[in-house]
């Protein structure tokens, strides 16, 4: 079946209101909520059973906050250029939203690079899941909560970076053809890139912070 036989993919479903498309990423995330609120329940609830002379704050378990800071500032600038290369091709910009684009995809690599860095530092000083920070007593619960919690994350970085590459190179030949899918589809990718972006800015303050 090809992509035109399929009902509702330009114009808005009229139980749901918008697109089938659109519904679909949203479903998604809603699983992805689940998901993340899981690891975040498991989270407070390991850390209130803890004593808190038995739980280091982030800066005690050698978290570097700078680091982290900056990679923050790097996903909420994505999340800028995400929106305005949606907003380029409201336009009809085209030019502009592969500068926009782009810039979104560069910045994604540069938080997986910058936390490829950060996770080497602590393996090189010998600290990983099931071993924490020296000087902060045995933290290996804490440390095992945030591989895995920014890991997890880390990963839907890279999974966002993926498809959003192939809609750059590949996908954008149906700017020719179909501006209002396409541009519906960088829509699409926008919402889970900011889904992503969302899941950061609570995982920041939670690991690195408190």
């Amino acid at each position: 079946m090809s992509a035109i036989d399929l009902p509702y993919q330009i114009e808005p479903h009229p139980v749901t209101g918008v697109t089938s498309g659109k519904l679909g990423i949203w479903l998604f995330l809603a699983s992805e909520v689940m998901l993340f609120g899981s690891l975040f329940s498991s989270y407070v609830l390991l850390r209130v059973g803890s004593g808190m002379e038995f739980w280091p704050s982030g800066v005690e378990a050698g978290l570097n906050v700078p680091i982290g800071t900056f990679n923050t500032m790097v996903l909420i600038g994505s999340s800028v250029t995400m929106v305005m290369s949606w907003a380029s091709l409201k336009m009809n910009k085209l030019g502009a939203f592969k500068g926009y684009f782009a810039t979104t995809i560069f910045l994604g690599a540069l938080f997986l690079v910058v936390k490829a860095f950060e996770y080497s530092d602590k393996f090189s000083h010998g600290v990983f899941p099931w071993v924490g920070w020296p000087e902060a007593g045995d933290p290996s619960t804490f440390y095992a909560l945030y591989f895995t919690l920014t890991g997890l994350h880390a990963l839907h970085v890279l999974l966002g970076i993926l498809p959003n590459l192939w809609l750059l190179v590949f996908g954008v030949a149906m700017w020719e053809t179909d501006r209002e899918r396409f541009t519906g589809r960088i829509e699409i990718a926008g919402l889970y890139w900011h889904f992503v972006d969302l899941v950061w800015i609570f995982l920041f303050p939670v690991l690195y912070l408190l």
